[in-house]
């Protein structure tokens, strides 16, 4: 049976100030804050029916936030740097045409780019020295070196869960540090 029940009739009384601010922290954009707020109500309203009651309603809202905030950052991401480039050709054997998307070149970055990259870099070094031992090896396995679930199990001598665990108290800890030390 579960524990909590939707009432979308209060979710804007209730939760809309605690979600903004949520969000105002991380896209620092007063409009797109609104929206994925706006957004995310509405995602709640049109998967009511997946909500199991295991998590309060905030607690639901939030992580449908989340991911409205990763899918937003997502996008700039794979927009950024995209262009058009149309070349015109004519020669003895044939004429035309021709139009090419690129993705963003790797080597086309500013002074500040490398600046703010090496920055972000010290700070997750930093923060990341001050996790417990076990959280950083996993954090570092795992977020940094790309190991997965089961090679970094057996090489620790842990289950699932508990990688799960340990990865989500370390995330945790390493967001909180970065908001603190570099943003």
């Amino acid at each position: 049976m579960p524990e909590h029940q939707l009432n979308p009739n209060k979710w804007i009384d209730l939760y809309s100030d605690y979600l903004f601010n949520y969000t105002i922290t991380r896209v620092s954009d007063r409009d797109m804050a609104q929206d994925l707020v706006q957004d995310t109500f509405l995602a709640g309203l049109k998967s009511m029916k997946n909500f199991k009651g295991e998590a309060s309603e905030r607690t639901w809202l939030i992580s449908i936030l989340k991911r409205k905030i990763i899918d937003h950052y997502r996008k700039i991401n794979s927009n950024k740097g995209k262009a058009e480039v149309r070349i015109t050709y004519n020669d003895d054997e044939s004429e035309g045409d021709w139009l090419e998307e690129r993705v963003a070149d790797p080597f086309d970055k500013t002074a500040e780019d490398l600046m703010q990259n090496s920055e972000l870099g010290d700070a997750i070094f930093d923060c990341l020295s001050k996790l417990p031992e076990k959280q950083a090896e996993v954090f570092r396995m795992k977020t940094i070196e790309g190991y997965e679930t089961e090679d970094i199990c057996k090489e620790l001598n842990i289950n699932p869960s508990n990688l799960w665990v340990i990865i989500h108290r370390a995330r945790t800890a390493m967001a909180s540090c970065l908001e603190k030390n570099w943003f």
